[in-house]
């Protein structure tokens, strides 16, 4: 590889690794505090929250990279034609064509970590996600059983608990079941155990009143217990796992249209036939990204004034793809056979780079034209 290719993909690939260190932070930050009130407010320890916002982080990844090598090419080719370097190199007889073939390069390499994501790291990641939200949702000892706090385990249902004696005996309880149209029952007691049922776990609770409050007619009843049972895994039953979704099956799980999937997860084909190939078509996209941000700045050339706006049409140009992405994606869900769609984005990403390096070797094109002295005649 020839030394200039090599020098900027250094630079690339150093700005590419800053870029996307900021980018991943800024999402996993918005991701962990949203993450963090739902996890703690369950009852859940910090390993669990860290374990939840490790798993998210393939799928944050993905996104990212693109945006990251989009910015790091723009970056690095801005500042190449400030210091003149890209003015040096061209001299010499470089075409734009080829001094693009290093951020063609930087972009392949993007794409193959897009796609080792894409079709590996995200959906084991999903997967595995959706199976520990699984046991979170069923662990009921851990959402139970924290003393001085009110506890939602359940819609409608706000547990709390004074305090846990060493034995695992629980002291002052107050239960209040809201799920029911017709009714609330608010449960005080003195004492209860969690103890195993033939269905599942049962709260049971002694030296206690039941208090049954019918909306209707706004009445009231009291009942005084010695001993009551609080059916909780019917609390388990209500936030059982759904099935499987369409983002943890593999690729070719996805292609197959498996009948037996297809009726497991509900989704209908076209679905999976759009998931499958949005997983092919975006590192393509992350091979258009950096090429639009080095073609747009290449329009230019050499400014003492800057390039600022070539480096707004590079921005305009990925959003105007972006969008185009997302309004093929729900082309694509809508019909099986127009998944060739999904395809468009990159494929037009690519084709307007191709374009933008062509009209920047033709400095006649970008350079309007001047006229020539007027000639008059004698008098």
């Amino acid at each position: 590889m020839p030394k200039f290719d090599r020098y900027m993909l250094s630079q690339l690939t150093v700005l590419f690794g800053f870029f996307a260190l900021v980018l991943v932070s800024v999402y996993w930050v918005n991701r962990a505090v949203a993450l963090f009130d739902q996890l703690i407010g369950d009852g859940q320890s910090a390993l669990v929250f860290l374990e939840f916002t490790a798993l998210a982080l393939p799928n944050v990844i993905r996104l990212v990279l693109p945006v990251a090598a989009f910015a790091a090419a723009v970056y690095v080719t801005n500042r190449m034609m400030a210091e003149s370097e890209l003015v040096v190199v061209q001299a010499t007889g470089f075409s734009a064509f080829r001094l693009a073939r290093p951020v063609f390069l930087f972009g392949l390499v993007v794409a193959i970590l897009v796609a080792v994501m894409n079709h590996f790291l995200v959906p084991a990641s999903r997967g595995q996600l959706a199976q520990r939200q699984a046991e979170i949702a069923q662990d009921v000892t851990a959402r139970f059983l924290s003393e001085g706090r009110f506890l939602h385990p359940a819609e409608g249902v706000t547990f709390y608990i004074r305090q846990i004696t060493p034995e695992g005996e629980m002291r002052d309880i107050f239960l209040s079941d809201a799920r029911s149209k017709m009714r609330r029952v608010t449960y005080t007691a003195r004492r209860a155990l969690l103890v195993p049922g033939k269905d599942g776990p049962q709260l049971v609770m002694f030296d206690g009143m039941a208090q049954t409050l019918e909306l209707d007619g706004q009445r009231l009843s009291t009942t005084r217990f010695r001993d009551s049972v609080f059916d909780v895994a019917a609390l388990i039953r209500n936030r059982q796992a759904p099935g499987p979704t369409v983002d943890v099956l593999s690729t070719p799980q996805l292609l197959s249209l498996d009948p037996a999937l297809l009726a497991e997860t509900g989704a209908p084909p076209a679905i999976f036939l759009y998931e499958a190939h949005a997983r092919i078509a975006q590192p393509f996209l992350a091979v258009a990204a950096p090429l639009i941000g080095f073609a747009a700045l290449m329009l230019g050339g050499f400014s003492r004034f800057g390039t600022w706006r070539q480096v707004i049409l590079a921005m305009v140009l990925l959003i105007g793809v972006q969008f185009l992405d997302n309004a093929m994606a729900d082309i694509a869900r809508q019909d099986r056979d127009l998944w060739p769609v999904v395809y468009l984005p990159a494929l037009l990403g690519i084709l307007l780079a191709g374009a933008m390096l062509w009209a920047s070797s033709r400095p006649d094109l970008m350079r309007p034209r001047r006229r020539g002295p007027a000639t008059g005649g004698t008098a």
